[in-house]
């Protein structure tokens, strides 16, 4: 098939007229007691698939001219004149059916094939769009651990230093200040950690489960609420990438719950069941329907589509007791066997 495709169309548009005239010298040599009319549409579909829909057109023509020649050299005698008339229509319209059948039919396989290389662009489009995001958040993460978080610590310790120094030269209103102030900027360094472990969320040595830990510790911290994290420790997930397109999910549909949703509670689990996991969000918010007037925003577009990248599937509904509950059930036996792979 490789071999085929590689010769250009005027080569196998001769190639298939070069079988039509070995099938017309068969057709010769056998006789017309032995009918050979279905062997033309071979040339006549290879034309068509592998040349264009006139080459097909073509080698039609050419089949019902090598078809009614080798009937006429074989002697063939028609006991009535209305068959000698009705048979080469007849075939010459199996010849128009089946370049018309071929042709319909590659239109279609090409508008198949079309369709299938637009979808895997655009999952290709996806995939390297999602990585340039985590590659930017990555690269923020860290900048603001190594730079900011960095700079802050520095001047805490210089502000301590100058709380020292006050101390010392006996003004205790000054030093309340600047211990204020290097309470200010330890907190400024907490938070600004707690951003950088948002965009560079999970490492491998601590797991997914430790992760999700320090995400609910940071939104209980930044955002004030109440935000818990269930585990089941016996959810393992080998694969980094799956493990951050997790806690993606998780991290959105906390941000949804706090900034539309009005929630001040969210529950998180890591559950598994049987060869499949399930983590879980809710919240006591005003529920998706309401917060989102009914309409998918492109928050959730990504998370289907984090989903759908880790084999799962993502469910969006009302939670029981109000708000809204957020499950991706995904297949936890596929990532146990790339990590044993990767350990073998």
């Amino acid at each position: 098939m490789a071999l085929v495709r590689r010769q250009s169309k005027e080569l196998l548009l001769w190639e298939a007229l070069l079988l039509v005239g070995l099938i017309g010298a068969i057709d010769w040599f056998t006789g017309y007691e032995v009918s050979l009319a279905l062997f033309y549409g071979a040339p006549i579909m290879a034309a068509i698939w592998y040349c264009d829909k006139k080459a097909g057109i073509l080698v039609a023509i050419v089949c019902a001219i090598a078809w009614w020649w080798a009937d006429i050299l074989t002697g063939h005698l028609y006991p009535k004149r209305w068959l000698a008339i009705w048979e080469p229509c007849l075939q010459f319209g199996y010849f128009g059916f089946v370049a018309w059948a071929g042709a319909a039919l590659k239109e279609k396989h090409d508008a198949i094939r079309a369709r299938i290389d637009l979808l895997e662009h655009a999952h290709r489009l996806e995939s390297e769009i999602i990585e340039i995001s985590e590659r930017e958040q990555r690269r923020i993460g860290r900048d603001l651990h190594d730079g900011l978080c960095q700079h802050f610590a520095a001047i805490g310790c210089g502000v301590a230093s100058l709380r020292a120094d006050l101390l010392q030269h006996h003004l205790p209103n000054e030093a309340a200040v600047a211990a204020e102030l290097a309470e200010l900027l330890n907190n400024g360094v907490v938070q600004a950690r707690d951003l950088a472990r948002g965009l560079v969320p999970v490492h491998m040595e601590a797991g997914l489960s430790f992760a999700l830990e320090e995400l609910v510790g940071s939104v209980s911290r930044l955002q004030d609420i109440e935000c818990t994290f269930d585990s089941d420790e016996k959810v393992e997930i080998g694969d980094a990438s799956a493990a951050t397109h997790l806690y993606r999910i998780a991290q959105e549909a906390i941000n949804n719950a706090c900034r539309h949703g009005a929630s001040s509670i969210v529950r998180l689990a890591l559950v598994e069941e049987g060869d499949s996991a399930t983590l879980s969000i809710s919240d006591n918010g005003r529920g998706i329907s309401k917060a989102s007037n009914g309409s998918r925003g492109l928050g959730l577009n990504i998370m289907s589509y984090r989903a759908r990248l880790v084999g799962g599937n993502l469910a969006i509904e009302q939670a029981p007791g109000g708000g809204t509950l957020i499950t991706c059930t995904f297949p936890q036996q596929r990532w146990h066997s790339q990590q044993h792979d990767q350990a073998a």
